[in-house]
This record gives C-alpha cells, sequence and structure tokens, in this order.
C-alpha cells in the first residue's frame, strides 16, 4: 500500500505532462483557447489521480517527503515524454538537475525510520 501514491503520482504526472505541453506538438496549429480547455480536460484526469494519491501518501510520508517525490517522478516522466514524444534531445544538463533532484530525495529520505 506504500507504492500506490507513489504509482498513483506517476500516472498522474503523465497526465500533467501532456496538459502541460502536449499541445505544444499536437495543437500548434489549433486556436489557443481550445488548446487551454483541451489541456484542462486532461489535467482533470490528473488531479483524478494526484489528489487521491496526496490523500494515501500522507499515511506514509511527510509533507515535504511527497513533494521531493512529486519532484523526481515529474523528471523522470518528463524525460520520457520529451524524448520519446516530443523527440527532444536530453542534454547533460537535463541529467545535472536530475542528479541534483536525487540530492533532494536522498536528504528528504535518510532519516527515514526502520521498521
Amino acid at each position: 500500500m506504500r507504492f500506490t501514491p507513489i504509482l498513483l503520482l506517476a500516472f498522474s504526472n503523465v497526465f500533467m505532462t501532456y496538459a502541460w505541453y502536449g499541445h505544444l506538438k499536437d495543437m500548434r496549429a489549433r486556436p489557443l483557447i481550445l488548446a487551454i480547455g483541451v489541456s484542462w480536460g486532461v489535467a482533470f484526469f490528473e488531479y483524478c489521480l494526484q489528489v487521491p494519491a496526496n490523500r494515501i501518501g500522507s499515511g506514509y510520508f511527510t509533507l515535504p517527503q511527497l513533494k521531493v517525490i512529486q519532484e523526481v517522478l515529474t523528471m523522470i516522466v518528463f524525460a520520457g515524454f520529451c524524448f520519446f514524444y516530443m523527440k527532444q534531445e536530453l542534454t547533460w544538463d537535463y541529467l545535472w538537475a536530475s542528479l541534483c533532484l536525487a540530492g533532494a530525495a536522498f536528504f528528504m529520505f535518510r532519516h527515514l525510520p526502520t521498521a
């Protein structure tokens, strides 16, 4: 059950990433108001996963830990989206930024109680 919020957050990030950036590829020639409407519709599904993920996750993690989990998942999902869907190159700078987030995760979780 401890991994349920992480899984939900990962899937919510797929919707969030598409809502934020997918229109740059798929709706470039469409009116902006249409892109906004479609993005809001996609974001609804993100919230349908993100809200329960945080509600469930708050039983296992602190609020700062949930935020760091979210950010790490965001970078992972975004990397895949950027490379595979948007056909963008991932540079060394992306790796360095990801390592900084890995450092944040280390510091946020290094004092977990052993059970």
